[in-house]
């Protein structure tokens, strides 16, 4: 049942009408979103929070701010309605290969290097935080498939693709995309892991979706994630939004999801002077990478 079947409200907006935000108001929502979420949404950054809400409670026939707060704090379809609201909140620009540099790091340092990887089977786990509608998980999974099978022999890998827009998730389960999403994978990519099904859709094909693993998870619960010990960590779309405190916090977490050998690849410019004793920087051009340390099980 959709969120707006569950929501009841009195007000009735005039048609172009939007409930102005005081900046008391804003402080309330501001810190509603970064408790819950981590996001940070700085004063300038007002007039974009206010318009989304505003938009939304038009949508649900509210137009008293503080009526729709409360709702949004008390039971199951405040929760819901929240789910709803947070998918408006939150940005899903994407895109296949998004930052080349990255993947031409993951290829050439954190992929199992022929001869050095032994006789397999090989197996291979990787995570994509943010992973929005789901291009960067596929996007990982379609160069972890190539680099495994030119090794020859028998391999594993999977991919886990997490966010906290349940709607994005399910844009990234199905793997339909348009003629212009699909503009940056090479043609051999997009015949060996795309069905087309007319002329402006592609679906992913079963073979590589059954690889990728799209789930709910909030990074501020990160602590809790059952989620094993993985060869690759990709975390491009998720540290902007955070306090500089809460990015420490979380690439400290992170690192420890790794195996030792393993990867975490970062934006550029997403943390300045981190230090981790179980981490080591990987250098390589207009990328922002660490390596855990072989002997980081010993050292903590």
């Amino acid at each position: 049942m959709a969120a707006s079947e569950n929501v009841r409200f009195s007000g009735s907006p005039r048609p172009g009408s939007l409930p102005a935000m005081t900046d008391g108001q804003f402080r309330q929502w501001a810190q509603l979103l970064e408790e819950r979420t981590g996001i940070v949404v700085p004063p300038e950054r007002k007039s974009f929070l206010a318009t989304s809400i505003a938009l939304r409670m038009r949508e649900i026939g509210c137009d008293d701010l503080q009526e729709y707060h409360e709702f949004l704090l008390a039971g199951r379809h405040g929760a819901v309605e929240w789910a709803v609201l947070l998918d408006r909140l939150t940005v899903h620009e994407t895109r296949f290969f998004r930052h080349p540099p990255s993947f031409r790091l993951i290829r050439e340092r954190f992929l199992p290097i022929e001869g050095a990887a032994g006789p397999g089977p090989h197996s291979y786990n990787a995570w994509s935080i943010g992973c929005a509608t789901g291009e960067e998980p596929y996007g990982l999974a379609m160069l972890i498939d190539e680099h495994l099978s030119g090794l020859g022999g028998e391999y594993y890998f999977g991919v886990t693709a997490t966010d906290i827009s349940y709607a994005a998730l399910g844009v990234g389960r199905l793997g339909v995309y348009g003629a212009a999403r699909l503009k940056d994978v090479p043609p051999p990519l997009r015949a060996r892991y795309f069905n087309r099904l007319d002329d402006q859709r592609s679906q992913v094909r079963d073979a590589l979706r059954r690889r990728v693993c799209f789930a709910y998870m909030n990074v501020l619960d990160l602590e809790c994630s059952p989620l094993p010990k993985m060869n690759l960590i990709l975390c491009q779309n998720v540290l902007i939004y955070l306090d500089r405190t809460r990015r420490m916090e979380l690439v400290g977490r992170l690192a420890d999801h790794l195996r030792p050998g393993g990867g975490l690849v970062l934006a550029p410019g997403d943390l300045l002077a981190w230090r981790n004793p179980g981490m080591e920087r990987v250098v390589y051009p207009d990328t922002l990478a660490y390596r855990r340390r072989d002997d980081a099980e010993h050292n903590g």
